[in-house]
Protein backbone atom coordinates (compact mmCIF):
# COMPACT_ATOMS: atom_id res chain seq x y z
CA UNK A 1 0.00 0.00 0.00
CA UNK A 2 1.41 3.62 -0.74
CA UNK A 3 0.88 6.14 1.80
CA UNK A 4 -0.83 9.62 1.61
CA UNK A 5 -0.75 12.23 4.62
CA UNK A 6 -4.22 14.25 4.24
CA UNK A 7 -3.11 17.36 6.30
CA UNK A 8 -5.54 18.34 8.63
CA UNK A 9 -6.45 20.49 11.67
CA UNK A 10 -6.24 19.73 14.91
CA UNK A 11 -9.26 20.30 15.82
CA UNK A 12 -12.10 21.02 12.94
CA UNK A 13 -14.48 22.73 15.19
CA UNK A 14 -17.81 23.39 13.65
CA UNK A 15 -16.31 23.19 9.90
CA UNK A 16 -18.01 20.91 7.95
CA UNK A 17 -15.96 17.72 6.12
CA UNK A 18 -16.44 15.26 3.88
CA UNK A 19 -13.00 14.03 2.67
CA UNK A 20 -13.47 11.01 4.66
CA UNK A 21 -15.65 9.65 1.25
CA UNK A 22 -12.64 9.58 -0.68
CA UNK A 23 -10.50 6.95 1.50
CA UNK A 24 -12.32 3.93 0.07
CA UNK A 25 -11.46 4.58 -3.49
CA UNK A 26 -8.00 5.63 -2.39
CA UNK A 27 -7.65 2.03 -0.66
CA UNK A 28 -8.93 0.47 -4.05
CA UNK A 29 -6.04 1.94 -6.10
CA UNK A 30 -3.60 0.74 -3.53
CA UNK A 31 -3.49 4.14 -1.32
CA UNK A 32 -3.75 4.21 2.84
CA UNK A 33 -5.02 7.33 3.92
CA UNK A 34 -3.89 8.84 7.47
CA UNK A 35 -5.53 12.11 8.78
CA UNK A 36 -2.35 14.10 9.84
CA UNK A 37 -2.61 17.60 11.40
CA UNK A 38 -0.60 20.07 9.61
CA UNK A 39 1.54 21.50 12.34
CA UNK A 40 2.44 18.20 14.12
CA UNK A 41 5.56 17.60 12.40
CA UNK A 42 5.85 14.01 11.25
CA UNK A 43 8.11 12.37 9.20
CA UNK A 44 7.01 13.40 5.79
CA UNK A 45 9.49 10.54 4.49
CA UNK A 46 7.57 8.28 5.89
CA UNK A 47 4.67 8.94 3.29
CA UNK A 48 4.83 8.72 -0.42
CA UNK A 49 1.96 11.57 -1.31
CA UNK A 50 0.68 14.65 1.03
CA UNK A 51 -2.86 15.86 0.11
CA UNK A 52 -3.62 19.54 1.45
CA UNK A 53 -6.98 18.56 2.53
CA UNK A 54 -8.76 20.60 5.27
CA UNK A 55 -5.58 22.99 7.36
CA UNK A 56 -8.03 25.83 7.08
CA UNK A 57 -6.84 27.86 10.42
CA UNK A 58 -3.27 27.96 8.25
CA UNK A 59 -4.15 31.58 7.15
CA UNK A 60 -4.34 32.74 11.24
CA UNK A 61 -0.38 31.11 11.04
CA UNK A 62 0.40 31.49 7.57
CA UNK A 63 4.40 31.86 7.49
CA UNK A 64 4.48 28.82 9.76
CA UNK A 65 1.98 27.10 7.12
CA UNK A 66 4.21 27.93 4.51
CA UNK A 67 7.31 26.80 6.18
CA UNK A 68 5.64 23.22 6.42
CA UNK A 69 4.77 23.12 2.87
CA UNK A 70 7.92 23.68 2.07
CA UNK A 71 9.40 20.85 4.22
CA UNK A 72 7.08 18.55 2.84
CA UNK A 73 8.20 19.39 -1.08
CA UNK A 74 11.77 18.96 0.13
CA UNK A 75 10.88 15.53 1.23
CA UNK A 76 10.37 12.49 -1.09
CA UNK A 77 6.48 12.96 -0.50
CA UNK A 78 4.79 14.37 -3.88
CA UNK A 79 2.45 17.70 -2.38
CA UNK A 80 -0.54 17.82 -3.92
CA UNK A 81 -1.46 20.51 -5.37
CA UNK A 82 1.73 21.65 -6.30
CA UNK A 83 3.53 24.19 -3.93
CA UNK A 84 3.66 26.76 -7.11
CA UNK A 85 -0.28 26.98 -7.45
CA UNK A 86 0.13 27.15 -3.27
CA UNK A 87 1.76 30.61 -3.61
CA UNK A 88 -0.30 31.97 -6.76
CA UNK A 89 -3.34 31.23 -5.35
CA UNK A 90 -2.21 32.15 -1.48
CA UNK A 91 -3.30 35.89 -2.15
CA UNK A 92 -6.40 36.76 -3.73
CA UNK A 93 -4.21 38.75 -6.42
CA UNK A 94 -4.44 35.89 -8.93
CA UNK A 95 -7.87 37.43 -9.75
CA UNK A 96 -5.39 40.15 -11.47
CA UNK A 97 -3.60 37.62 -13.55
CA UNK A 98 -6.67 35.57 -14.31
CA UNK A 99 -8.31 39.10 -15.70
CA UNK A 100 -5.01 40.01 -17.71
CA UNK A 101 -5.75 37.03 -19.22
CA UNK A 102 -8.83 37.56 -20.94
CA UNK A 103 -10.99 35.63 -17.97
CA UNK A 104 -14.06 37.54 -16.50
CA UNK A 105 -13.25 38.64 -13.30
CA UNK A 106 -15.66 40.44 -10.47
CA UNK A 107 -14.33 43.56 -10.34
CA UNK A 108 -12.30 44.41 -7.93
CA UNK A 109 -9.97 47.36 -6.59
CA UNK A 110 -6.97 46.40 -4.71
CA UNK A 111 -5.58 48.09 -1.64
CA UNK A 112 -2.19 47.59 0.72
CA UNK A 113 -3.33 49.84 3.69
CA UNK A 114 -6.71 51.44 5.08
CA UNK A 115 -7.45 55.06 4.72
CA UNK A 116 -10.66 56.28 5.75
CA UNK A 117 -10.26 58.77 2.80
CA UNK A 118 -10.31 56.18 0.61
CA UNK A 119 -14.10 55.18 1.71
CA UNK A 120 -15.97 57.21 -0.94
CA UNK A 121 -13.92 56.10 -3.74
CA UNK A 122 -15.16 52.38 -2.71
CA UNK A 123 -18.35 53.20 -4.35
CA UNK A 124 -18.00 56.11 -6.75
CA UNK A 125 -15.48 53.46 -8.45
CA UNK A 126 -17.48 50.82 -8.69
CA UNK A 127 -20.70 53.03 -9.20
CA UNK A 128 -22.65 51.65 -6.59
CA UNK A 129 -23.88 51.70 -3.13
CA UNK A 130 -22.61 48.84 -1.69
CA UNK A 131 -19.45 47.13 -2.18
CA UNK A 132 -17.85 44.38 -0.23
CA UNK A 133 -14.29 44.56 1.62
CA UNK A 134 -12.11 41.34 2.31
CA UNK A 135 -8.79 40.58 2.89
CA UNK A 136 -6.10 39.11 -0.47
CA UNK A 137 -5.68 36.66 2.33
CA UNK A 138 -8.06 34.71 4.27
CA UNK A 139 -11.04 31.88 4.32
CA UNK A 140 -14.28 31.41 5.23
CA UNK A 141 -15.37 34.89 4.60
CA UNK A 142 -13.70 35.81 7.96
CA UNK A 143 -12.96 39.98 8.17
CA UNK A 144 -15.63 40.47 4.80
CA UNK A 145 -17.47 43.53 5.37
CA UNK A 146 -20.62 44.20 3.33
CA UNK A 147 -20.63 48.22 3.05
CA UNK A 148 -23.52 50.87 2.66
CA UNK A 149 -23.02 54.35 1.30
CA UNK A 150 -22.39 56.20 3.62
CA UNK A 151 -20.42 54.04 6.41
CA UNK A 152 -20.65 55.31 9.61
CA UNK A 153 -18.07 56.44 11.71
CA UNK A 154 -17.91 53.26 13.95
CA UNK A 155 -18.01 51.08 11.27
CA UNK A 156 -15.30 53.16 9.77
CA UNK A 157 -13.06 52.59 12.82
CA UNK A 158 -13.68 48.68 12.70
CA UNK A 159 -12.41 48.43 9.26
CA UNK A 160 -8.99 50.89 9.60
CA UNK A 161 -8.86 48.27 13.31
CA UNK A 162 -9.06 45.06 10.46
CA UNK A 163 -7.15 46.39 7.57
CA UNK A 164 -4.63 48.62 9.00
CA UNK A 165 -0.90 47.43 7.38
CA UNK A 166 -3.16 44.19 5.82
CA UNK A 167 -3.83 44.12 1.71
CA UNK A 168 -7.37 44.30 0.71
CA UNK A 169 -9.97 44.67 -2.25
CA UNK A 170 -12.95 45.89 -2.93
CA UNK A 171 -15.52 44.56 -5.14
CA UNK A 172 -19.17 45.94 -6.23
CA UNK A 173 -22.02 44.05 -4.10
CA UNK A 174 -23.16 41.33 -6.58
CA UNK A 175 -27.12 41.19 -5.99
CA UNK A 176 -27.55 38.04 -7.81
CA UNK A 177 -25.70 36.40 -4.76
CA UNK A 178 -28.46 36.69 -2.56
CA UNK A 179 -31.33 36.21 -5.34
CA UNK A 180 -29.31 32.99 -7.46
CA UNK A 181 -26.57 32.09 -5.00
CA UNK A 182 -22.73 31.20 -6.10
CA UNK A 183 -22.19 28.39 -8.73
CA UNK A 184 -19.21 26.10 -7.69
CA UNK A 185 -17.60 23.71 -10.46
CA UNK A 186 -15.09 21.30 -9.77
CA UNK A 187 -12.36 19.67 -11.60
CA UNK A 188 -9.98 16.69 -11.43
CA UNK A 189 -6.52 16.60 -13.35
CA UNK A 190 -8.53 19.37 -15.62
CA UNK A 191 -11.39 17.18 -16.23
CA UNK A 192 -15.29 18.58 -15.06
CA UNK A 193 -16.57 16.60 -11.65
CA UNK A 194 -19.57 17.82 -10.49
CA UNK A 195 -21.15 21.23 -9.65
CA UNK A 196 -23.32 22.84 -6.56
CA UNK A 197 -25.18 26.04 -6.35
CA UNK A 198 -24.56 27.56 -2.98
CA UNK A 199 -27.19 30.09 -1.78
CA UNK A 200 -27.31 31.80 1.51
CA UNK A 201 -29.67 32.55 4.11
CA UNK A 202 -32.05 35.21 3.54
CA UNK A 203 -30.59 38.63 4.72
CA UNK A 204 -27.34 36.88 4.17
CA UNK A 205 -24.44 36.87 1.90
CA UNK A 206 -22.10 34.59 2.82
CA UNK A 207 -22.62 31.25 1.04
CA UNK A 208 -20.26 28.55 3.12
CA UNK A 209 -22.27 26.12 4.47
CA UNK A 210 -21.08 27.11 8.45
CA UNK A 211 -23.01 30.18 7.75
CA UNK A 212 -26.03 28.91 7.03
CA UNK A 213 -26.07 28.50 2.80
CA UNK A 214 -27.95 26.03 0.70
CA UNK A 215 -25.91 24.06 -0.73
CA UNK A 216 -27.47 21.83 -3.68
CA UNK A 217 -26.37 19.69 -7.08
CA UNK A 218 -26.59 21.31 -10.23
CA UNK A 219 -25.94 20.90 -13.92
CA UNK A 220 -23.93 24.07 -14.77
CA UNK A 221 -25.51 26.27 -17.75
CA UNK A 222 -23.15 25.03 -20.68
CA UNK A 223 -21.69 28.79 -20.91
CA UNK A 224 -20.36 28.45 -17.58
CA UNK A 225 -19.04 25.39 -17.78
CA UNK A 226 -17.58 26.27 -20.63
CA UNK A 227 -15.90 29.20 -19.64
CA UNK A 228 -14.49 27.00 -16.22
CA UNK A 229 -13.23 24.74 -18.38
CA UNK A 230 -11.47 27.38 -20.24
CA UNK A 231 -10.17 28.59 -17.27
CA UNK A 232 -8.87 25.06 -16.02
CA UNK A 233 -7.34 24.49 -19.01
CA UNK A 234 -4.95 27.42 -18.47
CA UNK A 235 -3.43 26.26 -15.89
CA UNK A 236 -0.03 25.40 -15.10
CA UNK A 237 0.97 23.60 -13.81
CA UNK A 238 -2.05 21.24 -13.93
CA UNK A 239 -3.95 21.18 -10.45
CA UNK A 240 -4.88 17.71 -9.55
CA UNK A 241 -8.01 19.50 -7.87
CA UNK A 242 -9.60 22.46 -7.82
CA UNK A 243 -12.79 24.46 -7.60
CA UNK A 244 -14.12 27.75 -9.25
CA UNK A 245 -16.29 30.13 -7.62
CA UNK A 246 -18.88 31.99 -10.20
CA UNK A 247 -21.93 34.53 -9.57
CA UNK A 248 -24.00 35.58 -12.49
CA UNK A 249 -23.35 39.41 -12.89
CA UNK A 250 -26.05 42.37 -13.87
CA UNK A 251 -25.70 41.51 -17.21
CA UNK A 252 -26.05 38.30 -17.06
CA UNK A 253 -22.96 36.97 -17.60
CA UNK A 254 -20.66 34.92 -15.32
CA UNK A 255 -18.00 36.38 -13.22
CA UNK A 256 -15.58 34.44 -11.39
CA UNK A 257 -15.81 35.23 -7.58
CA UNK A 258 -12.79 32.99 -6.52
CA UNK A 259 -10.41 30.29 -7.70
CA UNK A 260 -9.58 27.20 -4.93
CA UNK A 261 -6.87 25.47 -5.68
CA UNK A 262 -5.01 24.90 -1.79
CA UNK A 263 -7.80 22.97 0.34
CA UNK A 264 -11.09 23.80 -1.16
CA UNK A 265 -13.92 21.68 0.40
CA UNK A 266 -14.94 19.06 -3.17
CA UNK A 267 -18.50 18.73 -1.53
CA UNK A 268 -17.79 14.66 -2.42
CA UNK A 269 -21.25 14.31 -0.78
CA UNK A 270 -23.36 16.10 -3.35
CA UNK A 271 -22.09 13.73 -5.97
CA UNK A 272 -22.22 9.48 -5.90
CA UNK A 273 -19.05 9.95 -8.70
CA UNK A 274 -17.19 12.94 -6.81
CA UNK A 275 -14.73 10.78 -4.66
CA UNK A 276 -14.02 8.02 -7.29
CA UNK A 277 -13.08 10.88 -10.12
CA UNK A 278 -10.94 12.70 -7.33
CA UNK A 279 -8.90 9.32 -5.82
CA UNK A 280 -8.54 8.30 -9.75
CA UNK A 281 -7.03 11.59 -10.44
CA UNK A 282 -4.88 11.57 -7.10
CA UNK A 283 -3.34 8.37 -8.51
CA UNK A 284 -2.98 8.97 -12.05
CA UNK A 285 -0.83 12.13 -10.74
CA UNK A 286 0.92 10.25 -8.43
CA UNK A 287 1.71 7.15 -11.57
CA UNK A 288 3.24 10.27 -13.54
CA UNK A 289 5.60 11.69 -10.78
CA UNK A 290 6.63 8.14 -10.47
CA UNK A 291 8.03 7.83 -14.20
CA UNK A 292 9.71 11.16 -13.76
Amino acid sequence: MKRVAYLTMEDAGDFVTDYHLSVEPMAALGWQVETVAWRSAPDWDAYDAVYICTPWDYPEHLAEFLDVLATIDASSALLINDQALVHWTLEKTYLRDIEERGGRIVPSAWFDDFDPADIAGFFSNHVTDKVVIKPTVGANAKDTFVLTDPVPPSLSEMLRSTFAGRAFFVQPFIENVQSEGEFSLFFFNGEYSHAILKTPERGDFRVQEEHGSAINTVQPPAELRRIAADLFAAIEPRPVYGRGDWVRGPDDDYLLMELELIEPSLYLRTDSGAAARFAAAFDQRFQEFARI
